[in-house]
């Protein structure tokens, strides 16, 4: 019985890291491209920082960029490590997944016969990246960002004298901002340092989700999916029993839709819509690369936001339909 268990756990495991490390090669690539062509940032750093233009505009470039939950953590780290501003680079890390184009072309096919969910699961999915991204605007960046992010981000900001010290630059006494950016021959990148840099970036995230896959299949083989499902029919409870799935099964969000169909008419419409808006942005596997971006504290905040906003868009869809 135990041999059999972590047989189906191996297997589990295989399928999901399987199906995640060619979206996160595509992103550390993206992430690598954009390090060498634009290392210091000045691009990057005109983006719209406003708390609602700054993740629309995130939100576009995840519709252009094909990233799912694991491709966009490094694409999203590499425009804040480059001085993009937090709201645009947040509206970004949390809409990609549900707004690329292979998510809404899975999800089209899987669902033709429910045209509500093509309008619903990205409505939803960017009312969410814009909420959350707002509330975390009115956060310090230093109470938000991992450490090390928060010093790569530094060489690519302007600094102000009440700044100086915190970002230990060596500056005292100045009465003007110090662009603390990299010197010119730093700028410069070789191809050879970007490469050798997105290479060390890759084992990082791969052995993070490595170890989200293995939580994730361990517990998708434990957990018995036939408890989930029978309150299927219950108007909350099967909001929050199909988050808890999406979370769980930790399957990427290019052919989640194609899970879902196998369920659909078992669960409220309501249930099928955060499966599908939830599952994209917070899940097993993916939160440890979150831990590369944001702090603990943060990672927290944003996984209980997403999960209240999710239920409550879960809620307003059997509202209108049940």
């Amino acid at each position: 019985m135990v041999v059999n268990h972590l047989s189906t756990s191996w297997s589990v495991f295989q399928a999901l890291f399987l199906e995640a490390m060619p979206f996160l090669l595509i992103g550390v690539v993206l992430a690598t491209m954009a390090r060498h062509w634009l290392p210091s940032g000045p691009v990057l750093q005109c983006l719209p920082d406003h708390r609602l233009l700054g993740p629309l505009t995130g939100a576009a470039m995840g519709f252009a960029l094909p990233a799912c939950e694991c491709g966009n953590v490094p694409v999203a780290r590499q425009l804040l490590a480059s001085g993009s501003p937090l709201p645009t680079a947040m509206g970004f890390l949390l809409a990609a997944p549900v707004l690329n184009p292979i998510v809404l072309a899975s999800t089209w096919a899987a669902f033709p016969d429910r045209p509500w969910l093509l309008w619903a699961r990205p409505a939803a999915g960017l009312a969410m990246a814009l909420a959350v991204s707002t509330l975390l605007g009115l956060q310090k960046e230093a109470a938000i960002l991992a450490p090390n992010l928060l010093r790569e981000r530094s060489f690519h900001q302007a600094a102000g004298p009440s700044s100086l010290l915190e970002r230990s630059a060596g500056f005292i006494g100045s009465s003007s901002p110090v662009p603390l950016s990299l010197p010119s021959a730093g700028r410069s990148k070789s191809w050879r340092l970007s490469v050798l840099h997105g290479m060390d970036e890759l084992v990082k995230l791969s052995s993070l989700l490595i170890l989200g896959c293995g939580v994730a299949a361990l517990l998708q083989t434990t957990l018995p999916r036939d408890w989930l499902l029978a309150v299927g029919q219950a108007p909350t409870l099967s909001v929050l029993a199909l988050m808890l799935l999406a979370v769980v099964i930790s399957v990427c969000s290019s052919v989640d839709a194609f899970l879902a169909l196998g369920f659909a008419a078992q669960v409220t419409p309501g249930a099928l819509l955060a499966f599908l808006v939830l599952g994209p942005v917070i899940d097993l596997k993916s939160l440890g690369l979150y831990g590369t971006v944001l702090c603990r504290s943060a990672m927290v905040f944003v996984a209980l936001s997403c999960g209240v906003l999710t239920l409550l868009a879960g809620q307003w869809a059997n509202f209108l339909t049940l």
